[in-house]
């Protein structure tokens, strides 16, 4: 019998080992190479809900990658895009903050980087029109872009991304994605103007949302690698990062088929 338990112990050890594994995917931008990663649930499907994750201001990390691995843990079809290509990735935050401020700006091409990735996704078995973008920082401001361009996706979440949206595109007539924001309250990089413009741009384009503060929580609050010192304006809340989670998952219940 306890041969019998301890086979059964490994065989879900085994099954956890393979919900790790993730893949390296490179796909084209024309001449720019791109190198995203992919994270497929361990039990094969022809076509299953898609999620697309745009990482922080520094490219690829290990917190984009460990949330692919416990979404595809839940059944979901993961990739994370890569916004900056091959050769590109910021040394420092020097750079991550003049490159993520070129796309920031040049809105398009952002967007273009992020429909080749939702290519990608479902390329590798995502169903086209059950998929949800989600981004961290950088990325948080590029899941608002994903609704703003009217991308396929039925879903955007932020977390503890930018806000802040070009004059030109306040008037647009709708928004289709439902978009979900995750903030910290004590983030000093989204100001009580960037969330004020935010809800005038929601309500403008008619949109299904949802604003969530979550108290005592600076920039980066889902991310383990920010130290937990809040004076720093970057910082892990245990509390906040727990809680955020679990209202992806429930929002991902309600949004993905």
């Amino acid at each position: 019998m306890k041969k019998l338990t301890n086979l059964f112990l490994l065989m879900i050890i085994a099954s956890h080992t393979m919900f790790a594994q993730l893949k390296s995917i490179a796909y084209q931008d024309k001449e720019q190479k791109l190198n995203g990663v992919l994270a497929l649930p361990a039990t094969k499907k022809t076509s299953s809900p898609g999620i697309l994750i745009l990482p922080a201001w520094k490219g690829i990390d290990n917190p984009s990658k460990n949330t692919a691995t416990e979404l595809a843990t839940l059944g979901y079809t993961v990739f994370i895009a890569d916004i900056y290509g091959e050769g590109n990735l910021p040394k420092n935050n020097t750079e991550a903050g003049k490159i993520s401020s070129y796309y920031k700006s040049h809105f398009v091409e952002y967007q273009k980087r992020i429909q080749l990735a939702l290519e990608q996704l479902i390329k590798n078995g995502a169903t086209e029109d059950n998929i949800v973008v989600i981004g961290y920082c950088f990325g948080g401001t590029g899941a608002l872009e994903a609704a703003r361009g009217h991308l396929d996706v039925q879903g955007a979440v932020s977390f503890h991304g930018g806000l802040r949206n070009s004059s030109m595109r306040m008037n647009q007539t709708s928004l289709s994605a439902k978009i979900i924001v995750y903030n910290g309250a004590d983030d000093k990089s989204v100001t009580n103007d960037d969330i004020l413009n935010f809800e005038k741009e929601m309500r403008a384009g008619n949109a299904d949302w949802q604003f969530i503060n979550y108290g005592n929580a600076v920039h980066s609050f889902t991310n383990p690698e920010a130290g937990n010192d809040n004076s720093t304006g970057n910082a892990y809340n245990e509390k906040a990062a727990k809680r955020s989670f679990e209202h992806l998952k429930s929002f991902l219940k309600e949004v993905l088929k």
